[in-house]
């Protein structure tokens, strides 16, 4: 039907052309014709072109007007083929279409903006504005039943943009929910708004899942956000929200994960008992999912999953216990039939990062919850799990999985105030390696336990991996025994540790190992005497529990010898890692460099076989075993190529025969030039 009206429009504007021809008053006659047939094209021009409905006689007029006017009369050329478009969607959706333009937005977003009341129809037509838009952007069903269509980038942006600054505004006011904390459902014209808003948060999760780019992402999500109460009234739209959130919460950059989260854990907060179930579920499956894989660049990521996973299982904490309690019982299963059946898939089933890192997640809930007792009874299983995790397979190449269990226990020693023996599995490592065994290879850097559970065979035959396990012991027993420094029973905790350190001493015979051990050694041992003094003077019982508590509570706050050693420490060992993560030479302090002698241009012929020092320097290195003592003392090193020059020096003749001191001199420097830069 309609186009058969849009035809009889077409002669008209073409009879028009004839201006010259034509007086003011019979192209008012025609216009108003047009009016009557094809109501529709009119309505369009009223829009659009303006100058040509109010056409006004003028006698004055020259020859660049007319040709205006001809250009305006021309316009509807391509827009009736954009009708034509419009018409045939309209066939099969049977209503009438109409085109949005830039000036329809601006008026809507003035509206939107102003301070009176908030009419209904207008928010209608905003959200039908935006659902025309998210048609135009999702074009594969094509299929466009509302009355509005976006045509152009610029208009589809600025609806975008209309909807995701002003209409969160503008719904409130509508609502009458200035006061934050209201519940919409209980506003008095939420009913009328309840359709167009479930049509508005449909189109926005459609888009949400379309697009790909970060930037975009984050508006959307902050859009979401101040929208996550009206979610939250809808069961099937917050279910549909949380499905889109959480894969963004565990696989994006950094800001759209904690966006994804804020989104998550708004939603979740108002619907609290219908969906904290669902969620937590969700989350821990995706978080268990995403932790398989463990390195420098997906550490942030999973830190982030676990601290935003206790704050979820914290909302209710009776409904977490019931999750955490089957999630600890999944652990010791697998791990009861590690022991049981000793085959290497169940051992794999244990000694992986999903397991380690679900470990790491049930401690920092339990410490974290410390203050209050709905998950204190699952601390103990826990605790068993974890010890029973290190003595499944003691072997030295799982030392890295060791100390990141010891860590945990730590962890949760520190939070919830309970003794747990810890100390047996750190010292036992001194007595069980025999430390004074020669490296079969040497490591130009020492190997890092952050993010590896197991140890290969080539690795153990390094003396990196020496240096690696004695600095993670001497980090690991100092961190625990300052953690207890000031409880009552020091001397009587640490005495074990103490003869097993001793003992050690007695038989390593590297100078580097024993130095550090000894000084920790020391440490413990003036702390014990410090206990022993203060414990002497007290008057109450050892069962006294309450007693006791104030005495420990009362050290604490004086201070121990070993809690102010391991301040200092702390604070030089914090500098050291962010070396590590920055990995800049300049935040990690100059190197010493050593400064090539400039060869004479008569000389220069004699540096080609500079290529050939190397050769000769690296056996006798790795013969005498001493890259090490070269990396670490510098100096030493590079002292010695001097001494031989100054000698060279004083025979004239063979200086003047050969010059090999000199191509030496440098080359020697580029030997340590390189172990320096490659160690740092």
């Amino acid at each position: 039907m309609k186009l058969k009206n849009k035809k009889p429009a077409m002669p008209v504007a073409e009879h028009s052309d004839s201006e010259e021809e034509l007086d003011p008053e019979a192209h008012k006659k025609s216009l108003q014709k047009l009016k009557k047939i094809d109501p529709d094209f009119y309505n369009f021009l009223e829009e659009n072109d303006e100058n040509l409905l109010n056409f006004e006689a003028d006698s004055d007029e020259n020859s660049d007007k007319e040709n205006d006017d001809e250009d305006s009369v021309h316009v509807p050329g391509p827009i009736t083929g954009d009708s034509d478009e419009s018409d045939f969607e309209d066939d099969n959706a049977k209503s009438v279409s109409g085109r949005v333009t830039l000036k329809m937005v601006s008026q809507w977003q003035t509206e939107l903006q102003s301070e009176g009341k908030m009419k209904i129809t207008v928010l209608s037509q905003v959200i039908k504005a935006f659902n025309a838009a998210m048609l135009r952007a999702t074009s594969e069903d094509g299929e466009s039943k509302g009355e509005l269509k976006v045509e152009g980038s610029s208009v589809f942006n600025a609806v975008i943009q209309m909807c995701v600054l002003y209409l969160p505004g503008a719904i409130k006011r509508y609502l009458g929910m200035e006061q934050s904390g209201k519940d919409p459902q209980k506003c008095k014209h939420f009913v009328k708004l309840k359709g167009p808003l479930v049509a508005y948060l449909k189109d926005l999760l459609k888009l949400l899942s379309s697009v790909s780019s970060e930037n975009i992402l984050t508006v959307l999500l902050k859009h979401l956000h101040q929208l996550a109460v009206y979610v939250a009234c809808f069961n099937s739209i917050s279910k549909q929200a949380l499905k889109k959130l959480i894969p963004l919460w565990s696989g994006s950059e950094e800001t759209v994960r904690v966006l994804s989260f804020l989104c998550i854990l708004r939603i979740t907060r108002n619907q609290q008992s219908a969906l904290l179930d669902l969620v937590l579920k969700a989350m821990y499956m995706t978080y268990v999912k995403n932790c398989k894989f463990v390195s420098p660049t997906t550490w942030p990521g999973i830190n982030f999953m676990r601290r935003s996973l206790v704050e979820m299982f914290s909302l209710d904490l009776n409904v977490s216990y019931q999750h955490v309690f089957l999630y600890i019982r999944q652990l010791a299963i697998h791990l009861r039939n590690a022991i049981v059946v000793q085959k290497i898939e169940n051992r794999q089933a244990v000694y992986n990062w999903q397991f380690v890192n679900s470990l790491h997640l049930w401690a920092d809930l339990i410490s974290a919850t410390s203050n209050k007792p709905q998950l204190q009874p699952l601390l103990y299983p826990l605790v068993m799990v974890i010890t029973n995790t290190i003595k499944l397979v003691p072997t030295h190449q799982y030392y890295p999985l060791r100390f990141h269990c010891v860590e945990i226990l730590i962890s949760l020693s520190k939070e919830t105030d309970t003794f747990i023996p810890i100390l047996p599995f750190i010292v036992e490592i001194l007595t069980a390696y025999d430390f004074n065994k020669k490296n079969k290879k040497m490591s130009m850097k020492p190997l890092d336990f952050s993010c590896i559970l197991r140890l290969a065979k080539s690795q153990l035959m390094e003396n990196g991996f020496k240096d690696s396990v004695i600095d993670r012991l001497y980090a690991l027993l100092l961190e625990y025994t300052a953690s207890i420094s000031n409880s009552i029973a020091f001397p009587d905790i640490s005495l074990l540790a103490v003869i097993q350190m001793k003992q050690f001493l007695k038989t390593c015979t590297v100078a580097n190992y024993t130095k550090k051990i000894r000084q920790l050694l020391e440490k413990i041992e003036e702390n014990s005497r410090f206990i022993e003094r203060e414990r002497g003077q007290i008057t109450f019982g050892l069962n006294e529990i309450k007693m006791v508590a104030a005495w420990e509570s009362r050290i604490k706050a004086k201070g121990t010898p070993l809690m102010a050693f391991y301040e200092s420490w702390n604070k030089v060992n914090r500098i050291q890692k962010r070396k590590k993560i920055t990995n800049n030479d300049e935040i990690a302090g100059g190197l010493p460099m050593i400064k090539r002698p400039k060869v004479p241009e008569t000389e220069a012929k004699i540096t080609k076989p500079e290529n050939e020092g190397p050769m000769v320097l690296f056996p006798s290195d790795s013969e005498d075993g001493n890259v090490d003592f070269k990396v670490d003392g510098e100096d030493e090193s590079l002292n010695k190529p001097k001494k031989k020059k100054l000698r060279k020096k004083k025979n004239k003749a063979q200086k003047q025969e050969k010059n090999l001191p000199e191509v030496e001199v440098p080359d020697n420097g580029d030997v340590v030039q390189d172990f320096n830069v490659s160690d740092w």
